[in-house]
């Protein structure tokens, strides 16, 4: 049995179809559904129900699947701690550019440090898509909020690390008149000055990605209504508005000083949206590298269930080669 086949056969039960499988891979469908075989002979037993145009993965697939995992992991582990420095890997990272942005430098730090000659892929996502790529083993870690993990309620399938908050802030430029009496990095300011401003607001959840209109920068309902003038759902082209003076703009803490921005904060409107932020990843999947790359982050994962949900793979269909 080689681990190669292995390999193959694990990334073939993530897909919907071996074609798919083959191009992560980089081989042709017919070498990968030779891989397949080729396992099938060594353990003398099928491990897909095939039909005329697809595969299922039968109950001696599913045991063989969860049997390979901790193989691969543990050889993994062994190749790491072997070659140290030298170990190289693909650390995909999927979730919204905003998250990328405020996480991103201390996860491939991480990675670095571990292991010098890999690589990391950040891959702009909103949160839904990257859990669903996440389960789907085509990412190794997801960075998402609390709220998307609550609503994906995917608590059995996956293990997350608290990473922090990010906290949103009216923000504007130094040369914005409402800036004049700043003091430092903030000024204090009613919200009936503040509000006859124009502002510039995304359109949609810089998160999730889903249309909201007015309350899409996490603006709530009992805000008082503010002038919205300037839309943009990319966040570059919003702090532009706000450093060139054009508008005032609800934007995550951590940009207003990477952008020299003033932090306004109303004296009569308690006004406040703070985000939970994590690192999220599928246990069932791990490689022993990713564990060493969450303990570099220093932080302790949350408690929670290690055993994988099946219910993504029950009944999987891959496409016959």
């Amino acid at each position: 049995m080689d681990f190669a086949d292995l390999r193959a056969f694990v990334t073939a039960t993530r897909h919907a179809s071996l074609h798919a499988a083959a191009r992560e891979l980089h081989v042709t469908a017919s070498a990968l559904s030779k891989a397949i075989r080729r396992l099938e002979g060594d353990l003398r037993t099928p491990l897909f129900d095939r039909s005329a145009k697809t595969m299922r993965l039968n109950a001696t697939g599913q045991r063989l699947r969860e049997r390979a995992l901790a193989l691969l992991d543990l050889a993994e582990q062994t190749r790491a701690e072997f070659e140290g420095a030298r170990f190289r890997v693909q650390c995909r990272v999927g979730g919204p550019p905003i998250l990328q942005w405020q996480h991103g430098p201390a996860l491939t730090r991480a990675v670095a440090r571990l292991y010098a000659d890999s690589s990391v892929l950040l891959k702009p996502q909103y949160e839904d898509e990257a859990l669903a790529a996440l389960l789907r083993g085509e990412l190794d870690f997801a960075l998402v909020t609390g709220e998307a993990l609550r609503q994906a309620n995917a608590g059995a399938a996956l293990r997350t690390l608290a990473l922090g908050a990010l906290e949103m802030r009216l923000a504007v430029a130094r040369t914005h008149p409402l800036a004049a009496g700043a003091r430092g990095r903030s000024v204090r300011l009613s919200s009936t000055r503040v509000l006859a401003h124009d502002f510039a607001s995304p359109s949609r959840s810089i998160f999730c990605g889903v249309p909201r209109g007015e309350r899409s920068d996490g603006w709530g309902d009992d805000a008082p209504p503010r002038r919205i003038r300037y839309w943009a759902d990319d966040l570059q082209v919003l702090l532009a508005l706000v450093r060139d003076g054009t508008a005032i703009a609800y934007l995550p803490e951590f940009t207003l000083a990477a952008s020299d921005l003033v932090a306004i904060r109303l004296t009569d409107t308690p006004l406040r949206c703070v985000e939970e932020t994590h690192l999220a990843w599928r246990p069932s999947e791990a490689a022993g590298w990713q564990a060493a790359v969450v303990a570099a982050l220093g932080k302790k994962p949350q408690a929670g269930s290690r055993r994988a949900s099946q219910k993504a793979l029950a009944g999987q269909r891959v496409s016959a080669a």
